[in-house]
């Protein structure tokens, strides 16, 4: 079997680590069992090698063989295809876990994303433009609390949709947003007790510090 690669930046502030989303392909390829290494790509200077696999200049992306995946979600869909530890073989448990992937990633990140923008940027405030937002992911936080209280993982085992679901909802918990919802706060802390999540986390916060020590970030 050919080591994968994990293509990130070789480094980034203070701030996003530990959330970088490399971490959800990292944690997938752990949970798997499958080889790989991580290679830094500029985070400076995006040349056109970097466009070439990412359109959009961002990370992560995968490359097996002569294979190049990016975009997370895509991705764990890819590695599901390899481990039926991340994706189940059957056609009914394969839709459960595909219908809540989208659902990571369009109901819940969509509304998480821009929502933490205004967090990391202090624009917060009594603004009709504020109150949107968070109300948009209070409601949608509310309706995945309703789902969790009812089951330990989204599609009977843990899958490749709960490595996305708890990774969009542990930024938004950063922040404090899920006071009130212990269902998904619980859910958060089973995800993350997994072995494969501490060792994907520790290992990209070390990359990281490798890459202050190297003077990436100079």
């Amino acid at each position: 079997m050919n080591e994968m690669i994990v293509k990130t930046f070789d480094w980034v502030p203070d701030l996003p680590r530990g959330h970088v989303r490399d971490l959800r392909v990292r944690w997938a390829l752990e949970e798997a069992g499958l080889p790989y290494r991580v290679e830094g790509v500029p985070f400076r200077e995006r040349d056109a090698g970097h466009f070439a696999h990412q359109p959009f200049g961002q990370v992560p992306w995968l490359i097996d063989g002569e294979v190049s995946v990016f975009e997370s979600g895509a991705i764990l869909l890819y590695l599901g295809e390899r481990s039926d530890a991340l994706l189940p073989n059957d056609a009914q448990g394969r839709n459960e876990v595909i219908q809540w992937v989208f659902a990571a990633l369009n109901s819940m990140e969509m509304a998480s994303v821009p929502w933490s923008i205004f967090m990391f940027s202090n624009l917060t405030g009594d603004t009709p433009g504020w109150k949107m937002l968070d109300g948009f992911i209070g409601a949608r936080v509310q309706h995945v609390e309703a789902v969790l209280a009812q089951r330990e993982w989204l599609a009977g085992r843990f899958s490749i949709a709960d490595i996305l679901m708890s990774d969009v909802l542990r930024l938004v918990d950063r922040f404090g947003r899920l006071s009130g919802q212990p269902a998904c706060r619980a859910y958060i802390a089973r995800a993350t007790a997994r072995p494969g999540f501490i060792k994907a986390h520790a290992d990209q916060i070390a990359f990281y510090a490798a890459a202050d020590r190297a003077g990436k970030g100079g």
